[in-house]
């Protein structure tokens, strides 16, 4: 039997790389569909705190998505890696200056407010209809969605992938935790 840690690294690996063989154009637009559905269908009320990210690699650019959030008056947080256990989220506005964070990620630097997000945008590298996720391996998602609800709080969960990122089953194990949705470049899907 293959360990889920293996097994997970294997489904990883695989939807990265179909991910990465989206033509960055194309990208683009499936990025900006899926901006379009986010903002039909997620409900943020003024002054809530939505944790997005910004794109590394292949990843969805989030940033329109984010964008029109802050319009309907979302206050924005991207996050940070603080060390190799945690994440803290800092406030992302208008002209901020960005700064190197770690794994190819930049942020707003330590003088931008901390904020606890109401709505966590979660990057995902595959996930299943079952709203299992795989991650990029870190945990840090985890470790920060457990210790927000440590602290009394349940951020609304919504996993952000292309389609093509979906497999048929995620191994999951107890420490991770389970996405109610996920949204694409087709819609936004909600899990039993």
């Amino acid at each position: 039997m293959i360990p889920s840690s293996q097994r997970k690294a294997e489904l990883r690996a695989g939807r990265l790389a179909a991910r990465d063989a989206i033509p960055a154009a194309e990208r683009i637009e499936r990025s900006l569909a899926l901006a379009e559905h986010g903002l039909n269908r997620i409900e943020i009320g003024q002054g809530r705190v939505v944790s997005g990210f910004l794109p590394i690699r292949s990843e969805v650019d989030t940033r329109p998505l984010m964008a029109g959030l802050r319009s309907r008056g979302a206050r924005i947080c991207v996050p940070v890696i603080l060390d190799k256990e945690r994440l803290e989220f800092r406030e992302l506005v208008p002209g901020a200056e960005l700064v190197p964070c770690g794994f190819g990620t930049s942020a707003p630097g330590p003088e931008a407010q901390v904020l606890e997000p109401d709505l966590m945008l979660v990057p995902v590298a595959a996930f299943d209809a079952a709203g299992h996720r795989i991650g990029y391996g870190g945990g840090y998602y985890d470790r920060a969605i457990a210790r927000l609800r440590e602290k009394g709080q349940d951020p609304m969960l919504i996993g952000i992938a292309f389609n093509c990122q979906e497999v048929a089953s995620v191994p999951a194990e107890p420490h991770d935790i389970r996405l109610p949705a996920v949204l694409t470049e087709s819609g936004l899907r909600h899990f039993g």
